[in-house]
């Protein structure tokens, strides 16, 4: 690993100071105090008083001191200083650097008046690196991990040094990290343990391969099969005795990252590694692969039960189907046969047979009588009879289902405990008799007429699918869970343990930005919604473009678009004229030149490159962004199949594509163009739809986007500088508010947001609270704004006629609670678990978790304060619909980029549907980038050029233009010379 892992740029971020300070960050940081004051007053002359406040503030800004700082003081701090010291030439401090000693003064008088010394090295390494060191067992980045350094030698006092000395500090934990983590798992460690562990590398003599390749390896679809499958895997691995080990010390971020590692690498790299990095690494992922294992059984078995239960729905559909029509024909028929009957005029008695057999055959006859005797029986009324002919299927597997894993049960106001007992003792043999009285109480009203068709008599299979089909149910809402699980477990199980909570909350709240544990957080918000509603009832009142109609409902006038001056149209029309017109492949190559990114997508072993091996890279990442199959991208760049395979497979990971990502939008935040289009504070999320082809499992049907087909989602995290920072690949059916938070959490870009907004399926009064307690905004774009509901506070006299209060916030209810809400922004902040799975949790919960309950509760506060703030502020509107409009436009050039496999995905794991996610987003940021470059040249040139530019119009223009890239190559039409005599080609040997 290098020593090293900064960018220059990043590295010249922290050692300089910053040239363009916000307003709130001088005040934070440079305002001079009265006692300030009185320090400065005793300096004698303006260049000393001037030097001196600047030290000053330089030190609490940056808690350092760059090499000739005062050098390199940017013009606006300097003013600003100066302006407060009544110094009317600022140019005095060229004064303050003739004398080194005088600053070597003043630097040890401002670290006694901040209570803070230097680094030293001999003193400082040790405790700095042993509390480093805990956190490098929960967070591996790098870039985190030298932040929270910074961020403790700040708060221990100590000036920070050069940073390339903690920037190796920082490398050096990596070693460290695997050495304590050994050590911990010492005791589980032993020499015939060892030898278990090392047996999953070596290959099984009835798996044909290795146990490790075998266990890493996820379901393909939901079947019965695949259910035993995974079972049987489950049991593997339970035969280690994996549930009586003791690895409480073990981060989850550890053990994930560790269990990522293994499962990445080759059996031979593994085994070749030390016992040091080989064990523990395998016992992370023995301990992953029995969750993961655990979530996929549970998860095959629920849409395997909903596929079953849409198959004999279509079932029943044809079958009434198929029986209108018989009862239609029988109809016809026996029509036909009663004419001659009532016809007693025209025909005699004595001839009525021989007329009814004139008009219908005597066997149509006897079908049509015979159709119509079935018809009036009962017959299947409802899917479940169809259901119970795949009863053998499903006791396939449902035996060992019931028996291997063990249901614990939340809700206990029916019997449905009891009733899962009695059929996995059916099913496994170890109870034939039925009780005396079968448990039914659990059991819903359109299954109890089936399973029990006359009084007293019940029907065994079909009890048997009822209780699993409850089963089903229960593990969905969270009434039942399962240890061992991550998607199905506990929802106490996913907040940072108690005791943890307890010791580190002092820490664990520093890292939130919370001065303390005090709920003053709600009293802000208490007090900002106070504020509002007296200025909310005037803009009622008044009945401009916010006002109540007639029958008191509220009307919101439409946003008009903004008219496009023509300045902008000409500026525009330059950028559409100048613009080079490139390949992709150039473009992909250019951009590599300038930024590096090819350097981030490392292969899983550090093995020996072809010369073909740039090329292969390149070719992979774009057969993965824009969908086209390998062996097609083969042939046409010429390049060796099994060799693409291999980069590709080797190389296009997801963590590499998120360093390229990183790389990438870093660089183009750099960019000055990229200013005028924002500050990297603000970001927006939304889902695009992609179809597929084939039976894919996590794939959906949704009509409305997919019409008679299936597809599943990416949402994408874009930046107001129009940068991708993230990208996940999820089910169609779950609302985009579930995932909001992952990709803002799990940022590593240099993108410091602070606001988010989505469109009106992005929000739901949980993520205005999660939001809020992370300390972020939340400003989504509202829909139906008359619908909304506004929450008074209750216990406070609020009259406000024109507002209509739908609900009540207890605030007292919440400040009991405060530190429940605490521990819960904790645990996200922390990585203990992601966002999406704890939101998904705590709103399957029929019966409302205590969670749940909570955060919604403060969430109603939140999203009211928003409500309110959105309604009166026409900026913040056009704000949030501007940034929208960004994530809809780089959804036009991702859709343009993915013109292969006619536009259909066929790749059926998470992980390589993951992948193709990221390809899409590097090859989408490395088209902004390069047209955020060239559009910087066209404005140079244009301005060269002699035409007036109006900087106004700057921020009015997109990277997101892609009609000068040809995308598709080039054809070629030459005379072909190489043909047989009889004007063919020749065939291939």
């Amino acid at each position: 690993m290098p020593a090293e892992f900064l960018s220059d740029q990043e590295r010249e971020r922290y050692q300089s100071i910053p040239s363009d300070l916000p307003q709130e960050d001088l005040i934070r940081y440079c305002f001079l105090s009265p006692t300030d004051h009185l320090l400065v007053a005793g300096m004698r002359r303006d260049h000393n008083r001037l030097g001196f406040a600047l030290q000053l503030t330089v030190i609490r800004l940056m808690n350092h001191l760059p090499q000739e700082w005062y050098r390199k003081v940017p013009d606006n701090l300097i003013n600003y200083v100066a302006g407060q010291l009544a110094i009317d030439d600022p140019r005095c401090l060229n004064n303050y650097g003739s004398r080194e000693k005088t600053i070597s003064e003043h630097s040890y008088m401002i670290l006694s008046y901040l209570k803070r010394r230097r680094w030293q090295p001999l003193i400082d390494t040790v405790p700095l690196e042993r509390w480093l060191l805990e956190r490098a067992l929960e967070h591996d980045n790098e870039h985190v991990l030298l932040s929270l350094a910074c961020d403790w030698l700040r708060k221990e006092g100590i000036l920070r040094p050069a940073i390339i000395e903690l920037e190796r500090l920082v490398v050096s934990l990596a070693d460290l990290a695997h050495q304590e983590t050994y050590r911990r798992l010492s005791t589980l460690l032993t020499d015939s343990f060892k030898e278990e562990l090392d047996k999953l590398l070596t290959v099984d003599t009835v798996l044909k391969i290795t146990p490790h390749n075998w266990l890493s390896k996820p379901p393909v679809s939901p079947t019965a099969n695949q259910i035993k499958l995974m079972l049987h895997k489950r049991q593997y691995l339970a035969k280690l005795g994996i549930e009586q080990w003791d690895t409480s010390s073990l981060h989850p971020n550890r053990r994930k990252r560790l269990a990522v590692l293994a499962r990445s690498k080759t059996n031979q790299a593994v085994m070749r590694m030390s016992g040091t990095k080989r064990y523990p690494m395998l016992v992370a992922f023995c301990l992953e692969a029995y969750i993961t294992i655990t979530d996929y059984t549970l998860r095959l078995f629920d849409e395997y039960w909903e596929d079953i239960c849409g198959q004999s729905a279509r079932e029943l559909t044809e079958y009434q189907l198929k029986q209108v029509k018989s009862r239609d024909g029988a109809l016809v028929t026996l029509g036909k046969a009663a004419e001659p009957i009532v016809d007693e005029i025209n025909i005699p008695a004595a001839e009525l047979r021989a007329s009814i057999y004139a008009s219908v055959s005597r066997s149509e006859l006897v079908e049509a009588i015979s159709i119509m005797q079935r018809l009036t029986k009962q017959g299947p009324r409802t899917f479940h009879h169809f259901l119970v002919n795949r009863y053998r299927s499903i006791k396939s597997f449902s035996a060992s289902f019931l028996d291997i894993l063990t249901f614990e049960h939340v809700f206990a106001g029916d019997d449905f405990e009891q009733a899962l007992q009695l059929v996995a003792d059916w099913q496994t043999s170890r109870k034939r008799k039925s009780p005396d009285e079968i448990p039914m109480k659990f059991m819903l009203p359109s299954w109890k007429s089936f399973v029990e068709p006359v009084k007293g008599q019940i029907d065994r299979p079909a009890y048997e699918l009822s209780v699993l089909a409850r089963l089903r149910d229960r593990l969905r809402s969270g009434d039942v869970y399962v240890n061992h699980s991550r998607k199905y477990a506990s929802p106490d199980t996913y907040l940072i343990p108690e005791a943890n909570w307890k010791a580190h909350r002092t820490e664990l709240l520093t890292y939130l930005g919370y001065r303390d544990a005090t709920p003053y957080r709600l009293d802000e918000q208490i007090s900002e919604l106070e504020s509002h509603l007296p200025l909310m009832e005037r803009i009622l009142a008044d009945g401009g473009d916010i006002r109540l109609d007639d029958e008191g409902e509220l009307v919101v006038t439409p946003l008009k678009a903004d008219d496009v001056p023509d300045s902008l149209k000409a500026l525009r029309a330059a950028v559409d004229r100048l613009l080079p017109r490139v390949e992709l492949t150039d473009l992909l190559v250019e951009v590599d030149n300038w930024t590096g990114f090819s350097s981030e997508l490392t292969g899983l072993e550090n093995e020996s490159k072809s010369k073909d091996h740039q090329a292969l890279l390149y070719a992979a990442l774009l057969a993965g962004a824009c969908n086209i199959p390998l062996a097609e991208m083969a042939q046409s760049t010429g390049l060796d199949y099994q060799s693409l395979w291999w980069v590709s497979t080797n190389y296009i990971r997801e963590e590499t594509l998120k360093r390229a990502t990183v790389r990438l939008v870093n660089y183009q935040h750099e960019l000055w163009l990229s200013s005028y289009w924002g500050s990297g504070v603000l970001s927006s999320s939304d889902g695009q739809r992609f179809p597929v082809s084939g039976k894919i499992r996590n794939a959906q049907s949704i009509p409305r986007y997919y019409g008679y087909g299936r597809g599943y989602t990416l949402i994408t995290h874009t930046s107001d500088q129009y940068a991708q920072y993230g990208s996940r690949s999820v089910p169609s059916t779950i609302r985009d508010a579930t995932y909001v938070l992952d990709e803002i959490l799990g940022n590593e870009t240099d993108l410091e947001i602070v606001e988010h907004t989505t469109d009106t399926g992005g929000y739901t009064d949980i993520v205005f609270a999660l939001f809020d307690l992370l300390g972020l905004l939340f400003s989504p774009r509202l829909r139906d704004l008359a619908n909304q509901r506004l929450c008074r506070i209750k216990g406070m006299d609020l009259r406000y006629p024109s507002l209509k209060f739908t609900s009540n916030f207890r605030p007292e209810y919440v400040r009991a609670r405060w530190d429940d809400l605490l521990r819960v922004a904790a645990t996200l902040k922390s990585g203990w678990v992601t966002s999406s799975l704890l939101i998904s949790k705590l709103q399957g919960y029929p019966r409302q978790h205590h969670l749940t309950a909570l955060l919604q509760e403060y969430g109603k506060l939140v999203k009211t304060t928003f409500i309110l703030r959105y309604l009166q502020s026409k900026p913040l509107r056009r704000r949030i619909h501007a940034q929208l409009n960004k994530g809809e436009q780089l959804h036009a050039l991702r859709a343009w980029l993915w013109f292969g496999g006619d536009g259909h995905l066929r790749r059926k794991q998470e992980d390589a549907q993951q992948e193709t996610a990221g390809c899409l987003n590097v090859l989408t940021n490395l088209v902004v980038v390069w047209n955020t470059a060239y559009t910087q040249e066209v404005l140079k040139k244009h301005q060269e050029d002699g035409h007036t530019v109006d900087e106004n119009d700057f921020g009015h223009l997109s990277p997101a233009r892609f009609a000068h890239i040809n995308r598709l190559g080039r054809y070629t039409f030459q005379k072909v010379d190489q043909f047989e005599e009889n004007g063919l080609r020749p065939l291939r040997s």
